[in-house]
């Protein structure tokens, strides 16, 4: 789990979190219900009713985007994809599947399985309603759930990437052109194109006197538009990358220390002197572990002085590791799920061979950027030969 997520526990060995963020819809949905919505729906409950509804509302609605997001994670094991975590948060909940789909029909399904999922819960609670109809307060409950997954699903299957209904376009555009990149820009612009939709309409409502809704439907856009922009870089970074390796981008230049001077000789030696941020600590030649700022940060200025590094630092047995020959795109890729900075580069042989950090991937693209007209004209000038 992130920083910034609870953890709640494990379904069917998925990590499930809980977001900060979900504290605040959760308090803004409760109250919603419990002074607008239940109230103008029945008006003859109690203040202490409306409220105990309206919070049991909000948490069922969250539980339905579990629900929902188990959907897609069910499918994706089928096809032998992990699922790291499924994180409930501000806009409902994301699971985190580990790989891309192996094929286009392999993403359709993942992707189509949660608006399927919804469907059926909007289903089963609706047929659940004359059930429960003697107790108000429980079939209000039910009603609106029936209604709310029925309005989850529909708007999950607006192609308008990276919803479902995005990756469903996504997957037939990829069954039809072969090509998954392809795929993925013209999926991610449509996705472009609806979100500044939502926006317009957005602004349109509020201009209209519906500040509320239009607010909302105007952020919504915002937040899809972003995504799909997002999208759409990393696709342009991924092409960019394909091909390399660890080491073409990897620095060789590496800044080792011994295990046993303290922290504060590694301040006033190292760091102020160097400006370097992260270190291989060495004993006898041998690669002992990792030490960052952020891991001296830690550790109190004035226990400095009585620390040696090695009790600071990322033993090697816990270190995460890169190889020369990796995939330079699944490297990055790795770092950024995992929030680590830098990876030491380890040889066949288990030793040292280089630093990668994010720093050296972005100074990379950087340079390949710029050799991208170079290698166009290089190649011009082949083709007239």
């Amino acid at each position: 789990m992130t920083r910034h997520t609870i953890p709640l526990g494990r379904i069917m060995g998925i990590p499930i979190g809980l977001d900060y963020t979900w504290f605040l819809i959760f308090i803004l949905l409760t109250w919603s219900f419990a002074v607008s919505y239940y109230p103008s729906e029945f008006g003859d409950w109690s203040a202490a009713t409306y409220w105990v509804t309206g919070a049991l509302t909000a948490i069922m609605l969250f539980v339905s985007v579990l629900i929902h997001e188990l959907g897609h994670s069910v499918i994706a094991m089928r096809y032998n994809i992990a699922i790291r975590r499924i994180t409930l948060f501000l806009f409902g909940g994301v699971a985190e599947i580990a790989a891309e789909p192996p094929r286009a029909s392999a993403e359709f399904w993942i992707a189509i399985a949660g608006p399927l999922t919804s469907f059926a819960l909007a289903g089963l609670f609706y047929l659940s309603m004359p059930l429960v109809s003697s107790f108000s307060p429980l079939f209000g409950l039910v009603k609106y759930l029936a209604y709310i997954n029925l309005v989850l699903a529909l708007f999950n299957v607006i192609p308008g990437f990276p919803l479902d209904g995005g990756r469903v376009f996504r997957a037939i555009v990829w069954g039809i052109t072969r090509s998954f990149r392809k795929a993925t820009l013209i999926a991610a612009n449509v996705g472009r194109s609806i979100a500044f939709l939502f926006i317009l309409v957005g602004f349109w409502q509020i201009f209209s006197g519906n500040f509320g809704s239009g607010l909302w439907i105007a952020f919504i856009g915002w937040f899809l538009e972003s995504a799909a922009s997002a999208q759409v870089q990393q696709q342009m970074v991924q092409t960019l990358l394909a091909g390399h390796r660890v080491s073409d981008a990897m620095s060789r230049n590496v800044a080792m220390i011994p295990n046993d001077i303290s922290l504060q000789q590694l301040v006033d030696e190292h760091i102020l002197s160097t400006g370097r941020r992260v270190f291989v600590v060495a004993r006898q030649e041998e690669v002992a572990g990792l030490l960052t700022l952020h891991r001296l940060r830690e550790i109190p200025r004035e226990q400095w002085s009585s620390t040696r590094v090695e009790q600071a630092m990322i033993p090697a047995g816990q270190m995460r590791q890169a190889r020369p020959d990796m995939e330079l795109w699944e490297c990055f890729s790795t770092m950024t799920r995992a929030g680590v900075n830098q990876l030491p580069v380890m040889g066949a042989d288990g030793r040292l061979v280089g630093m990668l950090s994010r720093e050296d991937v972005i100074s990379f693209l950087h340079t390949l950027q710029e050799m991208r007209p170079y290698e166009s004209n290089l190649s011009t000038s082949g083709t007239d030969h």
